[in-house]
């Protein structure tokens, strides 16, 4: 009982002229437990949104704005042909057990993360590199087949982040790296902890502890924030309930964006849905602010494209895929579906558990019944991402600027149309600002009037905390939690 007092307590202190000392330590509510620790082998968010800057470390970093900052490596050059890029590493780094982190760890990364055998979720971002030569401990040399001007860029992804060999295989459930903080313990099912790393490179974090609690029930959220048994929670999962922690003065409600592409995911090979009429007829049955309105509470920006709005290169084709019910009917009459019914897989976020039955109640109005199962994270990821067993389902990708997703043809929704495809391999040849937003302008569209994907909404970063904690991120360029500079204040 003693947390349920504890903003009681501290009041008490304060009448009395005792000094409120700030804490050391943070709570941090996730809705999602993660389904291991490492983010080179793993598709999760969840993974990179503990470990993404507190426990692992990559060459390049994204910052709380988007900006590719420094990492392990403290600067780099790119030849004139824009193919060879050089980096040059801190010195003076360790990871968590004490070994010493060089160039050959580089290596060993890069090469394990492009290797044929590689569990990576994020393989194609290492598909440019031909070549990685250690010049020296402090440096490391990467040869593309091609110039690539976002090759700093794909170093900020967890995915790309710099591991041991002598420690890779058990990353899963013990995370060793370089960052701020080291691995304590993950009580599963409950919460996974972190400690100071004493000896970061970067000065030890103004932070002892951080605990990450996993709550998935939006009531349960609410009440642990409420009792102060969360400090805070970045992505809170009762939107609902953000004006009356805003009227509360213990707390801050954050609003900010993401990354976060929500969408009605097709399986492109799977008929009828491989029928563009059909999917068509799919997208036009769908209100999107009904969407946002009753799962999100009015947080969300509707999307009419696999694109951030916040993006410049944004293109809205919202008008594409237009909620018009009747048109819809005319498109399933069109293509000769008649008694359609189709399996909704939904994983546990609010957005999608909410989202799937509002979805389902409109698709049942033009003549569309759907089969909801509602499935863990380890099972979504299992049967719908790896095994492609799926009509619909519904989640929010949130890595950054990942429309070329739609060219792998192993992707779970199953597209990759030779056009789309040669659109993204003239991208990864293009330096120049104006054509590289022209061909993200092609790319777009077509997705868009191939009618790929139900595309809803940008998810909005809706998260509240302690009102005397700073630093944490308001919007989300990357899925993270980073704690480098979280602190307390009087």
């Amino acid at each position: 009982m003693k947390k349920l007092f504890k903003p009681a307590f501290a009041a008490l202190l304060l009448s009395a002229g005792m000094a409120w000392a700030a804490p050391d330590s943070i709570t941090v509510g996730m809705v999602l437990e993660p389904p291991n620790l490492d983010p080179t082998s793993g598709a999760a968010a969840a993974i990179d949104e503990v470990v993404y800057a507190n426990v692992f470390e990559g060459l390049t970093r994204f910052g709380p704005d988007g900006a590719v900052l420094p990492g392990l490596a403290e600067a780099w050059e790119v030849s004139p042909d824009g193919k060879i890029w050089t980096f040059f590493l801190r010195s003076g780094v360790t990871y968590h057990d004490g070994s010493a982190f060089d160039a050959y760890d580089v290596e060993f990364s890069l090469n394990r993360a492009r290797a044929a055998d590689s569990a990576n979720a994020q393989k194609p971002l290492f598909a440019g590199i031909e070549l990685v030569e250690v010049f020296e401990p402090g440096v490391v040399v990467v040869s593309l087949n091609a110039p690539d001007g976002a090759f700093a860029w794909k170093m900020a992804w967890g995915d790309a982040v710099i591991v041991a060999p002598e420690t890779a295989a058990s990353l899963a459930t013990n995370p060793v790296g370089t960052g701020p903080f080291v691995f304590s313990e993950w009580v599963q099912g409950d919460h996974v902890t972190l400690t100071a790393n004493e000896n970061y490179w970067g000065g030890k974090p103004a932070l002892a502890k951080a605990t990450f609690r996993f709550i998935s029930d939006p009531t349960a959220a609410f009440a642990a924030m409420m009792a102060g048994d969360v400090d805070a929670f970045p992505n809170f999962p009762a939107p609902e309930t953000l004006p009356q922690l805003a009227a509360d003065p213990r707390f801050k409600v954050i609003i900010g964006s993401t990354e976060g592409e929500t969408i009605l995911a097709m399986n492109n090979k799977q008929s009828p849905l491989d029928n563009v009429l059909v999917r068509e007829a799919v997208a036009h049955a769908i209100n999107r602010q009904d969407i946002i309105d009753g799962a999100m509470f009015g947080y969300g920006t509707p999307i009419g494209t696999h694109f951030a709005p916040h993006n410049p290169d944004y293109v809205d084709l919202t008008a594409l895929s237009a909620y018009d019910p009747e048109r819809s009917k005319a498109l399933l009459t069109e293509a000769g579906v008649t008694g359609l019914k189709l399996r909704l897989a939904l994983p546990p976020p609010t957005y999608a558990r909410r989202g799937g039955e509002i979805i389902a109640a409109q698709l049942r109005a033009v003549g569309i019944e759907t089969e909801i199962t509602n499935m863990e994270w380890a099972q979504w990821l299992e049967q719908v991402f790896r095994g492609r067993d799926f009509d619909l389902t519904i989640v929010s990708h949130t890595e950054p600027m990942d429309v070329d997703i739609y060219a792998r043809p192993d992707y779970y929704f199953q597209y990759a149309r030779p056009e789309f495809v040669e659109l993204m391999d003239q991208l990864k040849g293009t330096s120049d600002v104006a054509a590289r937003s022209d061909l993200l302008a092609q790319a777009q569209e077509m997705i868009a009037k191939d009618y790929v994907n139900g595309y809803l909404f940008q998810l909005a970063k809706t998260g509240v905390a302690n009102a005397k904690i700073e630093g944490l991120w308001e919007n989300s360029p990357t899925q993270a939690n980073d704690l480098t500079a979280v602190h307390w204040v009087d």
